[in-house]
């Protein structure tokens, strides 16, 4: 498998736009399915090193660095929570408000290796900011959605996704805390069937890493690397525009 598209690269800095489903590092129990570290560093070395984490379903800006000292200076950035993150959801609901933020105190599940769980104490503190960008209102009887951007605070592993979650605004196609909901073209088109066949509009988890902001280790000035929606969120959002009456704020 060929390296992701090549989002910035410089001296120091190398950035991709990771599909989703595409691994970020090694699985432990299928040493064969390919990953985004063994990638690279067959390309390009064993000197290049992840600066962060990005679930397996979502895709967009991954960040590596080409020395020790960029990676020192870079990730000290991501622990001191002064590197920028925002993401994009599509979710299912209707948020009532247009700005909100979450806190939770959040666990690796006991009862459920690999997820998350909130709890009242005994955990880690999770915080992020989320704004609505527009909300897609279908027929009556029929799930309502909305397009989010979110601004972690904190990093926890499933952050946004638990977050989301909890305020009863599930990202579509989330295997782990959503609510089985699909999106068809069916659903939005006013007397399309479909076909037996028809696929959702998005079949995987709707979270994209848009956007990371953070102060180069060379130039020592702010620089920001975005990636570009994938096609099947660009399909969908044009989709719920036209049949949804989605409204940018």
């Amino acid at each position: 498998m060929p390296l992701p598209p090549i989002l910035h690269e410089d001296d120091a800095l190398l950035a991709f736009d990771k599909p989703s489903g595409l691994a970020v590092a090694p699985d432990a129990r299928d040493r064969a399915r390919e990953n985004v570290k063994e990638l690279v560093q067959a390309a390009r070395g064993a000197g290049l090193a992840n600066v962060h984490r990005l679930d397996d379903e979502t895709s967009g800006v991954l960040l590596y660095t080409k020395t020790k000292p960029a990676l020192d200076f870079v990730s000290g950035q991501f622990q001191a929570k002064t590197a920028g993150k925002i993401y994009h959801a599509l979710v299912v609901g209707r948020p009532e408000e247009d700005a909100f933020a979450v806190d939770l105190v959040l666990k690796e599940d006991e009862a459920a290796r690999g997820q998350m769980c909130v709890v009242k104490k005994h955990g880690l503190a999770s915080r992020t900011e989320f704004k609505v960008l527009e909300r897609f209102a279908l027929p009556a009887g029929r799930e309502s959605f909305a397009w989010i951007e979110c601004r972690p605070a904190t990093g926890r592993m499933h952050q946004i996704r638990v977050h989301l979650a909890a305020s009863a605004l599930p990202v579509l196609g989330d295997p782990l805390y959503g609510d089985g909901t699909e999106l068809r073209l069916s659903d939005l088109k006013r007397g399309y069937k479909g076909r037996e066949d028809e696929r959702p509009l998005i079949g995987r988890l709707a979270l994209h890493a848009h956007e990371l902001t953070f102060v180069h280790p060379t130039t020592r000035e702010p620089i920001t690397i975005a990636a570009p929606l994938a096609n099947d969120f660009a399909v969908a959002l044009k989709y719920l525009r036209k049949f949804a009456g989605g409204r940018a704020r």
